[in-house]
This record gives structure tokens, C-alpha cells and sequence, in this order.
């Protein structure tokens, strides 16, 4: 029997490959690759499909030119291909994916490692026809990729998704994976492990099974990596005792090697993100987003940073209660945690629930499910529904004052087990979940108290169970230090434990009724309104959004005065929050913007300055604009010539 050596040649004789070497050993070769077709598909393709492989083996001795050879494997090839005329190959075309194939056919090592430099690179990363670049490196036989993909982290069990779709499809195949194997072949499902024991290298196969490569991950046609190295050695005649003695080894232990990998690679990932934390502490994130509310912020931390290294009870979720008034910031500061913690799964990672869409008895079964034979049975729940794909999501239950009685009596058990079950009789298991609850309760009671500590400058030591707001104490004039007071120096204000006993909690109570579901909530925070310089921020940070919508909406520029923060600031309404600041920032600026665009004053490429109109008194003061650049075309056909040059 033609016995080729298998790793110095490029066309080797392989069970899945049929490379196009000389008629009359191909012959030889075909013959029992139809064969082994027939004997590892019959699980898989139709009836008909079956008869036909068998006829073209049958038929196969008849043929005694190349080309006929490859018409029968065509052929062959049509019948996989209408086994499942649904499965196709990838549409994404991932452009970093199919560079690093490409370096590695060309056996470019040097394009291979700069690409790795890249900070949008993985190894895991898909070429667009389904293929990974580590099976690219082993079909090539290349063991120094091989080895480089696998310290970078590539998954050696990820499965070939390729699928020949079209000709064009069959033709990249050939160039950007490998030349010697059937361009019309259905390929999924083979990993990194099937490939290596096609090129009979056991040093490759060594180095995927010491990365927890998979000996009994099945191809689409059924068949292990041991299993196929029986069809290699039937059609190659050589026998790679040496192969198949360390898949059997493997075999046998991977269960316990796979537990042990997995348990490394958790800890070593859990060190990462302990190292990521330590750097970056979320107290830094959340005041990014969040002006003000240091109390809670570093309440919430806390609690975080103690569930992230183990200092919880694994048995309880976290639950919080968010009270203040409206607009300073409860609900923003569950969106910037959920997208701290989260990051690009916010989507399943946040969930968002209206409170005020439950205050009928009925409701509930909107909230867990409907039971069976009620309407909206199999809609499920839109809790519950939502806790199936992400069991550790950040829950926000926005309102929760106006939900109704028996829904809060669902969530006793929520909070108190971490499980819920759904209409259905599916109980949901999220005891990693965070929920967080807002609530408008004693807001006026909290705003007046916070106002009267920021007058008196009264300041409490403990910041963990009550809320803080900043507050600066009068500046004291200094001829030689006109410098502004460091925001760690602030005096910090907090409600007193007096209060919010003897205040606070009797109205929560009485609005409850249950002793038992507020003994349920972790912490109760409490957002303060906000201080001055808090609301010269706020300002700040509104003009700015509107300045960056200015430019990336109209091509304008806007800039301000800074007189401008201090007379806008004072449109806060210490009942509306921020939303009146937003609202202010709307009736004295924007409006004048947009009214000079829509009158073609400014337009794209033109610059506004936002001042205030010094004519009217303190007590009256207001904004008006200033076009610098009226912008537009005619601007910008004059701009640069002598002609359009102001003098």
C-alpha cells in the first residue's frame, strides 16, 4: 500500500483528505475513502444519501483518471451538503480573524506577533468561514504557532463551524486553511485535536492534550480523535501506536484533568479581576458618573468588594433600598454599577422593572408568570423571564412604594432565599443577584433635614448606613493662598441615627405594614439634594453633553462663560433634583441655539459662546449668545482665500 511520509510532505494521504497527488495511488486511496464515508455517516445522512455513497463505491473501480476520481468525490460531497441545507457557515467576517489564518499559511511568524500585539487580540477569534486560527497552525503542521496560540490562550476544543455554502466559499478554503483538504467536505465539529491526528504529529498531539484538549469531543460524523486515527492508519497503512496510546491515556483522565484546569484557570482569573479591582476601585467608577452621594457610593462598594472576595453569606442576595428625592441620582448610580460590573452584557446584565405597572392584585402574574391555563402562560414572567439569562444581574425595582401588597410578598422569598418561582413551577435560583429598590418615601422629610445639617455644618462620623453630601465651608481669605479647598478636606454632612429612627423608619414602616420585609434589605441609603458646588458640577457636565450633541449633530461649536454654571445653577429646584438643572439648562440655553440655527444665524462649521447679559441685575440675570462663526458653505469656500480674510 502507498505509505507517504506523513511530515515532510505538504499533500499527505489523510482519512478526511484526499490531496491530488498521482491518478493511480489516489485510486487506491479514494477507494477506501468512499468507503469509510459510507461506515462513519450512517448514523447521520438519509436513506437515499446512503444508497448513493455506496453506489459510487460500487462504481468507483471504473474510473482510472484524476478527474474522475474527483467527480466522485464531489459528488459525495453534494450528498453531505443536502443532508441540512440550513447549516451554513459564518456570515460574520471577522477581518482580525482572517489576518492571523493568513499569517499562519503564510508561515509568517513575525506578522503572526505583531497581530497578537494588537488590543483587540484573541486567539479564539473565528476566520469568517468557521475555522479557528490554532486548527489553521495544526493542519499546517507548524508546531512553533501551535505552541505560541496556545500560550495566548487559544481554546484547542473549539469545533471547525465550516460549511461549504458556494464555490467562492470552497475556494478560501483551500487558500486560508489548507490546500490538501476537500474544498466541498463537511468539516464541522472537528476540533484542533481531529486535525492533529490527520497530519500524524505527536508532538502536536502532545501539546493539545498537556492544554486540556478534549480526546472525546465527536466530529459530525460521530467519531473521536482515536476513533479517526483508525480510518488515518487504515488508508495511510502506518500505525501511530505511539498517537494512540496517549489518546487512550487521556481518556481515561480527562474528567479529573479537566476539574483540575478548571478550578486553575478560576483562581488565576479571580486573582486578574482582584488585581483589575485593586487598581481600579469602583468608588472611582461610580464617581464618574454620579456627582455627589458619597455615602452611598461607598456604601454600595463596600458591599460589593465584600460579595467579590468572598465576605458574604452565600445563601442571601444583596438587597438595597435607594430613598431620597426625585432626581438625585438613585437610579443613575444602579446604572453605573450594573455597567461596572457588567460592561458590554448590560442588556442581560440590567434589569429594569416599573414598580408603578404593579399596583393590582392581578399584576402579579405579569410580574412571575401567569399559572397554566390563564392568559400569558407562555410569555413567562417579566422578572423571572429575565433572571433565567442572567442570574446575577443587577435588578432595579424602580417605585417600589407603589407596587402592590402581594407583590411585595413575592419578593420576601426572593430576598430572603435568592430563588423565585415562576408560574410555570420553575424555581429561578439567583442568589448571586443584586436588587435594588428605589423609593420617594419621606423625601420631603430628608430634603429638609439635609438642608438644615448643610446651614449648621453638622457632620456625623458614620457613613456607611446613612447618606453624605458635600458641603464647603465658608472660604477664608488668605493673601497668599487663593487656591480652592481640596475636595478631600470638604466637610462632609450625614443625617443622624437620631433622625432617621425616629423619622425616617416610621414612615417606611407605616407605609410596609411588615417588620419582615424590611428586615430583609441589607442597607437602606439615603440621597441627599445637593450643595452648591455639586450643582455648579451638575451644570457643567449638562452643558457639556449639549455642546458635544452641538458639534457631532450640527457641526457647531459652543462654548460659556463661566458665570454662565453659577447663573443656570440657580435654577435648582431642591424637589426635582438634576431633572430641573437639565430643564434649566434647556429653557435658557438651548432654546436660543436652536432657534438661531433654525433661522440660519449659525449653521455647520459655526461658533456660539454663551454668556450672560450683564445689563440686567444680580437679581435678574440671564443668558444670551454670541456668534463668533456664522458657519455654512459660503464660510467654507471663503475660508483661506484673501478675498473671505477678515481685516
Amino acid at each position: 500500500m502507498f505509505r507517504p511520509n506523513l511530515l515532510k510532505t505538504k499533500i499527505p494521504v489523510r482519512a478526511a483528505t484526499v490531496s491530488f497527488m498521482k491518478p493511480s495511488s489516489r485510486l487506491t486511496v479514494a477507494r477506501g475513502f468512499s468507503s469509510s464515508v459510507k461506515l462513519a455517516s450512517t448514523k447521520t445522512v438519509t436513506a437515499a444519501a446512503a444508497s448513493a455513497v455506496i453506489s459510487q463505491r460500487q462504481n468507483i473501480g471504473r474510473f482510472r483518471t484524476l478527474s474522475s476520481v474527483c467527480a466522485v468525490l464531489a459528488t459525495t460531497a453534494v450528498l453531505y451538503a443536502s443532508k441540512d441545507s440550513n447549516v451554513l457557515a459564518l456570515e460574520a467576517n471577522d477581518s482580525l480573524g482572517d489576518a492571523i489564518c493568513h499569517a499562519i499559511v503564510q508561515n509568517d511568524f513575525k506578522a503572526l506577533k505583531k497581530l497578537a500585539e494588537d488590543p483587540n487580540f484573541t486567539p479564539n477569534v473565528y476566520h469568517r468561514y468557521g475555522w479557528t486560527p490554532l486548527q489553521v497552525a495544526v493542519i499546517q503542521d507548524n508546531e512553533q504557532m501551535v505552541q505560541f496560540l496556545l500560550d495566548k490562550g487559544a481554546d484547542p476544543n473549539l469545533q471547525d463551524q465550516y460549511y461549504p455554502r458556494s464555490h467562492q466559499a470552497a475556494s478560501v478554503r483551500q487558500v486560508d486553511f489548507s490546500e490538501d483538504l476537500l474544498p466541498y467536505r463537511d468539516y464541522r465539529e472537528y476540533t484542533a485535536l481531529h486535525y492533529a491526528v490527520i497530519i500524524c504529529n505527536p508532538n502536536v498531539v502532545k501539546l493539545l492534550l498537556e492544554h486540556v484538549a478534549d480526546p472525546l469531543a465527536r466530529n459530525s460524523h460521530g467519531l473521536t480523535p482515536r476513533e479517526y486515527l483508525y480510518y488515518v492508519e487504515r488508508f495511510t497503512g502506518e500505525q501511530n501506536t505511539e498517537i494512540e496510546e496517549m489518546l487512550h491515556a487521556k481518556e481515561l483522565s480527562y474528567p479529573k484533568d479537566k476539574a483540575e484546569h478548571d478550578e486553575r484557570q478560576r483562581r488565576e482569573q479571580f486573582l486578574k479581576e482582584k488585581e483589575y479591582r485593586r487598581k481600579h476601585p469602583l468608588e472611582d467608577a461610580l464617581k464618574g458618573r454620579i456627582v455627589g452621594q458619597l455615602g452611598p457610593i461607598h456604601a454600595i462598594s463596600s458591599a460589593i468588594r465584600r460579595k467579590q472576595n468572598g465576605w458574604h453569606d452565600e445563601e442571601h442576595p444583596l438587597v438595597f433600598l435607594f430613598c431620597g428625592s426625585s432626581g438625585v441620582g438613585k437610579t443613575e448610580l444602579a446604572k453605573a454599577l450594573a455597567q461596572n460590573l457588567h460592561g458590554k452584557q448590560l442588556d442581560k446584565g440590567f434589569i429594569r422593572i416599573d414598580m408603578s405597572e404593579f399596583q393590582h392584585k392581578h399584576d402579579v402574574s405579569r410580574f412571575i408568570g401567569s399559572p397554566p391555563g390563564y392568559v400569558g402562560y407562555d410569555e413567562g414572567g417579566q422578572l423571572t423571564e429575565k433572571l433565567k439569562e442572567c442570574p446575577n444581574a443587577v435588578v432595579l425595582l424602580d417605585e417600589v412604594e407603589k407596587a402592590h401588597p402581594d407583590v411585595l410578598t413575592i419578593m420576601l422569598q426572593l430576598f430572603d432565599e435568592g430563588r423565585i418561582t415562576d408560574g410555570k413551577g420553575t424555581t429561578v435560583e439567583c442568589k448571586d443577584a443584586i436588587f435594588i429598590m428605589t423609593s420617594n418615601l419621606a423625601q420631603h422629610e430628608i430634603a429638609d433635614e439635609a438642608e438644615l445639617l448643610r446651614l449648621e455644618a453638622s457632620v456625623s462620623s458614620d457613613a456607611q448606613t446613612t447618606g453624605t453630601a458635600t458641603v464647603v465651608e465658608p472660604a477664608k481669605k488668605n493673601r497668599n493662598d487663593n487656591k480652592e479647598k481640596p475636595k478631600e478636606e470638604q466637610t462632609q454632612i450625614s443625617l443622624s441615627r437620631q433622625f432617621i429612627e425616629r423619622t425616617i423608619y416610621p414612615i417606611l414602616y407605616n407605609h410596609f405594614h411588615r417588620d419582615e420585609f424590611l428586615g430583609r434589605i441589607n442597607e437602606v441609603l439615603f440621597f441627599l439634594p445637593f450643595s452648591e458646588d455639586e450643582l455648579r458640577e451638575i451644570t457643567s457636565r449638562e452643558l457639556t453633553r449639549w455642546a458635544d450633541k452641538a458639534r457631532t449633530r450640527h457641526g457647531i461649536t459652543l462654548t460659556w462663560d463661566p458665570e454662565v454654571v453659577n447663573v443656570l445653577a440657580e435654577g435648582y429646584n431642591i424637589r426635582y433634583g438634576a431633572r430641573s438643572i437639565k430643564y434649566e439648562v434647556e429653557r435658557k440655553v438651548v432654546n436660543l441655539i436652536a432657534k438661531a440655527n433654525e433661522n440660519d444665524d449659525v449653521m455647520d462649521g459655526g461658533r456660539i459662546h454663551v454668556v450672560v447679559d450683564k445689563l440686567m441685575d444680580k437679581k435678574h440675570r440671564i443668558c444670551k449668545i454670541e456668534i463668533i462663526e456664522r458657519g455654512g458653505d459660503d464660510s467654507k469656500k471663503n475660508k483661506g482665500s484673501w478675498f473671505g480674510m477678515k481685516k
